[in-house]
């Protein structure tokens, strides 16, 4: 049984994003091509967990298969973790695999608890226990993005980016997306006891729901509507991360191309990635970023780029700064507000272990919550960095007040880290789906890839091939309006969602213990 559900937990990581590519899949024309996510994938593992978690002889027990599944899922996830330590931080081979099943082990327990509680508290009633399931997974998806500043990657909505299911983002977000992917899930355990009648009503309600979705042209739910067109460039400097932070070798190339195609541009926006410009402002060469603030000036182009700040007394940050001729850029900046855990500031009791490593920088202070747009030729680009754009929570502050509402959301990283990666695709998944949620373009200007615009219904429009140093040129339509996650999203955050998952469970039980004798 143990072996079963560890494989779910595996095909479950592939559902995100099909992680092979040649030679691996020898160019055969049945397999997906890399970086595909695969939907019903997804509802068969999470499937296979529902079925045991049903069956199970003990709340032991499916803890125990909770964990196991979620640990593998975790794992087959964010193993490219592995690379950013073991290659790039020279942390030995063996430590860097046993941090991430660590890792992967530890966020995993939310999933083995709420598999616990659901069983110990057992809702005899099929359909009770089928919306019970999908309650649970949802509450667990959301301690792993929220505890200990959260690291929610691979979340099972993302799966369905392509998927009938996606219609809903634009309503109830990825959270409430995965909601009914876990509720589908859970049909096929409870199927065998479900009445005759109530088997036609679920399965006549699941083909309707599936089929809508699959059907429903994105013009059918436009929220927004355009405001605009903005002329973009997108850098992608293809730095080698080895080569990234060395003074010989990257820190002059990159500040040679970055520096160059700046220059050059001529569209109304040019966005350079995380730490395109690799050095402190003191650790430049006297006159690099005023020769820079001078030509933007006079220029009718508005920069964008990303550069850490700060000194060891006030605090570094991870940032990005804008030079154009609108007099208000002088003051305007972008600093990370959602850091990365041992790779921008250093959990506590962990210091010992982030020595072991050779990454810069491993400090940050954060920035705050809801900064301002930045203001482009009509447009509102709202930035953020890295993963940030994984916490729609966070980005849907930026909706909060109506005269600061952004039409553009612009993602800038540095995925170098991870190498050529299923993480490149993963992280463009995650960006379709902030497309589709609040109906905004997303610009995505990276070091390696994925450097793209997503459509506001979010469809991948222009791409620049991975690791390939080159500027992506184009038009994108800004969009105004609010969807309905926006709105409440913006005004409550993601509770309503929680209070109404643990209200849903509470009920059923309630409901379970008043019918019986």
């Amino acid at each position: 049984m143990a072996a079963i559900v560890l494989i779910a937990g595996l095909v479950h990581a592939v559902s995100l994003a099909w992680p092979f590519a040649e030679p691996f899949d020898g160019g055969a024309a049945w397999l997906p091509a890399r970086g595909v996510p695969l939907w019903p994938l997804q509802w068969a593992a999470l499937a296979v967990l529902a079925w045991h978690w049903r069956h199970a002889v003990s709340a032991r027990q499916a803890l125990w298969q909770g964990w196991c599944f979620a640990t593998a899922w975790l794992a087959a996830t964010f193993w490219w973790l592995v690379v950013a330590m073991h290659v790039y931080g020279g942390l030995w081979l063996w430590l860097s695999l046993v941090a991430v099943v660590l890792l992967a082990a530890f966020l995993a327990s939310y999933y083995a608890v709420l598999g616990y509680v659901l069983r110990r508290w057992m809702l005899q009633r099929p359909l009770a226990w089928g919306l019970a399931f999908a309650c649970c997974w949802t509450l667990a998806e959301g301690l792993r993005s929220w505890v200990l500043t959260g690291f929610g990657w691979g979340g099972v909505g993302y799966a369905w980016v392509d998927g009938p299911l996606s219609a809903t983002y634009p309503w109830v977000g990825v959270f409430g997306a995965g909601w009914l992917a876990a509720a589908l899930a859970a049909v096929p355990a409870v199927w065998m006891v479900l009445g005759q009648r109530v088997r036609s009503v679920v399965l006549a309600v699941c083909a309707a729901g599936l089929l809508l979705g699959w059907l429903l042209p994105p013009a059918a739910q436009n929220f927004t509507a355009s405001s605009g067109v903005l002329r973009v460039e997108l850098l992608q400097g293809a730095i080698p991360q080895d080569e990234k932070f060395e003074m010989g070798t990257g820190i002059p190339l990159a500040l040679d191309w970055y520096g160059a195609q700046l220059r050059s541009a001529q569209s109304d926006l040019v966005l350079a990635p995380e730490t395109a410009i690799p050095l402190l402002p003191y650790q430049l060469p006297g006159d690099y970023l005023s020769t820079l603030q001078q030509h933007f000036a006079a220029s009718r182009t508005t920069a964008l780029v990303g550069i850490p700040l700060g000194n060891q007394q006030v605090g570094y940050t991870n940032s990005m700064l804008a030079w154009g001729s609108n007099p208000a850029l002088a003051q305007w900046r972008y600093d990370k507000h959602h850091l990365v855990p041992f790779g921008e500031f250093i959990p506590p009791l962990f210091k010992w272990f982030m020595r072991l490593m050779s990454i810069p920088l491993d400090s940050f202070a954060r920035g705050d919550l809801g900064q301002v747009p930045l203001p482009v030729a009509g447009q509102l680009v709202a930035p953020n960095i890295c993963y940030e754009d994984l916490y729609s929570e966070e980005i849907a502050t930026r909706f909060a007040k109506p005269d600061q509402q952004p039409t553009i959301l612009a993602n800038v990283s540095n995925l170098a880290w991870f190498g050529n990666t299923v993480a490149l695709d993963q992280h463009l998944h995650i960006s379709r789906v902030r497309a589709m949620e609040f109906q905004r373009p997303v610009l995505r200007a990276t070091n390696t890839g994925a450097t793209a615009i997503v459509s506001h219904t979010g469809q991948v429009v222009v791409a620049l091939p991975y690791g390939e140093r080159a500027v992506l040129q184009a038009a994108v339509q800004g969009r105004s309006g609010l969807t309905p996650y926006a709105r409440w999203v913006a005004a409550y955050g993601l509770w309503p969602l929680w209070a109404l998952c643990l209200l849903l469970w509470w009920g059923l039980w309630r409901w379970q213990q008043g019918s019986r004798p």
